[in-house]
């Protein structure tokens, strides 16, 4: 079993919202066949906590432009760790040192990584 389309699409589209507002280390897995409540984690790491809370409302809002809403929302507003339940997608941001921490690569080294495509660069003029 693989991740469905409709999670891979979603975590495409997250990852670009991700992208926009500078997360960093932005990473997808394919979890389908070690848990049978999602398709995809995708994980990103932001600075500090304001921009850890402004990651996740990039991609809340992206998303939901795109027809996806949030059944759950935990953490949002400590700034440390964040987690969105997109039902098939399950996003994680993280403040760096909590990632760095709890290595939740390092827990699902076992699963594919979801290639993801990265936002243009804007044209020197």
């Amino acid at each position: 079993m693989t991740a469905s389309e409709r999670a891979l699409e979603l975590a495409r589209t997250a990852a670009l919202a991700a992208e926009d507002v500078k997360a960093e280390e932005i990473v997808a897995l394919d979890v389908s066949e070690k848990m049978p409540l999602a398709d995809v984690f995708l994980i990103a790491s932001g600075t500090n906590e304001r921009q850890v809370v402004a990651i996740v409302d990039a991609i809340e809002e992206k998303l939901h432009a795109n027809g996806a809403k949030a059944l759950r929302r935990e953490g949002a507003r400590g700034g440390r760790w964040a987690v969105l339940d997109f039902n098939d997608l399950i996003v994680h941001v993280m403040h760096q040192e909590d990632r760095a921490y709890y290595e939740l690569e390092r827990l699902w080294k076992d699963c594919p990584v979801v290639p993801l495509p990265s936002a243009p660069l804007p044209s020197e003029g």
